[in-house]
């Protein structure tokens, strides 16, 4: 115990006030390198350069009708709206961090808030098509003893 001011202080008190001398610094993000200032500065031909090489032949071979249509709503939109898409093989680019995006994923739309950790991935991969397989007891007819049926 130590004595503060005439009055003894526990060692609860004592850690609780150390912690809030404790700063935490949050790790700024960056991507190769890069901010998130810096990317959403670049051009499309300039980001490609620094994507990875699947994303990069994606993006080199041009972007299809709905991805343009996607990404001129994106560009319309306040980051608070949601946009909904069928488009699950568009690249997240820099853009889009902040925005909320409805993706299908073949029976109902996932709601994604595209962070900066998911610039150069897909759109499917944060909206997942299957389910986990929970399985349960042995359904009746499977095996001798499911056939027994008590009379009470």
């Amino acid at each position: 115990m130590v004595e503060k001011e005439g009055v003894r202080e526990s060692r609860r008190s004592r850690r609780k006030r150390q912690r809030k001398k404790v700063e935490v610094r949050r790790k700024e993000f960056r991507y190769r390198g890069y901010t998130l200032e810096e990317l959403q500065k670049l051009s499309l031909e300039e980001l490609i350069m620094i994507l990875p090489s699947r994303i990069r032949r994606t993006l080199k071979r041009g972007l299809t009708r709905e991805q343009n249509k996607l990404l001129q709503d994106i560009r319309k939109a306040q980051p608070g709206d949601v946009i909904k898409t069928h488009c699950r093989d568009m690249v997240i680019l820099p853009e889009f961090v902040g925005h909320r995006i409805a993706v299908y994923n073949g029976m109902e739309f996932k709601r994604v808030d595209i962070q900066p950790q998911m610039i150069g991935h897909y759109l499917g991969e944060f909206a997942l098509t299957r389910k986990r397989v929970k399985h349960t007891g042995p359904g009746v007819g499977a095996t001798r003893s499911s056939k027994y049926m008590p009379l009470k």
